[in-house]
């Protein structure tokens, strides 16, 4: 069986960036399981994986355009620190969800002042590299329930 659209994909990964450091990988837990096709992971590996078949393994590069886009500057605005009231003190690195026009959207703050705070929307890995070492560990056809809600559920069905 190989892989292609409306199957069910699983695999071990090991994500790094172009310094070698490990970004993340599925080591020490279950693979990754996906629908092929349906856009549950970055366009560039799921090219990459159509066709593989079980036990096969790759290492492929995906350049931002295939993973998760150029950095924007257009992204990075400052927020006046106000519309942080709160308990807690704003430090650079933290995360919060936003509503956009495109729906939620989670920024990262880079930078506070005394009066603003400078909040970044592009995703982390965006503008990097994504060297990916990846094993096919199965492949099964999608249930149609499974394809009904675009996800995979797990052996229990799904918690939703």
């Amino acid at each position: 069986m190989q892989i292609s659209a409306n199957m069910v994909v699983s695999i071990d990964y090991t994500l790094t960036d172009d310094q070698g450091t490990v970004i993340d990988s599925s080591e020490g837990r279950d693979p990754l399981a996906y629908i092929q096709g349906v856009g549950n992971i970055i366009p560039g590996l799921e090219r990459a994986l159509e066709g593989k078949a079980k036990g096969d393994s790759l290492k492929v590069t995906i350049p931002p355009k295939d993973g998760y886009g150029e950095r924007s500057d257009e992204l990075t605005q400052q927020v006046p620190k106000h519309l942080f009231e709160g308990d807690t003190e704003i430090e650079a690195g933290m995360q919060f969800q936003t509503m956009s026009e495109h729906g939620p959207q989670v920024v990262t703050v880079v930078a506070v002042d005394d009066e603003h705070v400078t909040v970044d929307a592009n995703h982390p890995l965006a503008g990097e590299n994504l060297n990916f070492d990846v094993t096919v560990v199965d492949i099964r056809p999608a249930s149609e329930e499974e394809l009904e809600h675009g996800h995979v559920h797990g052996p229990e069905g799904h918690a939703h």
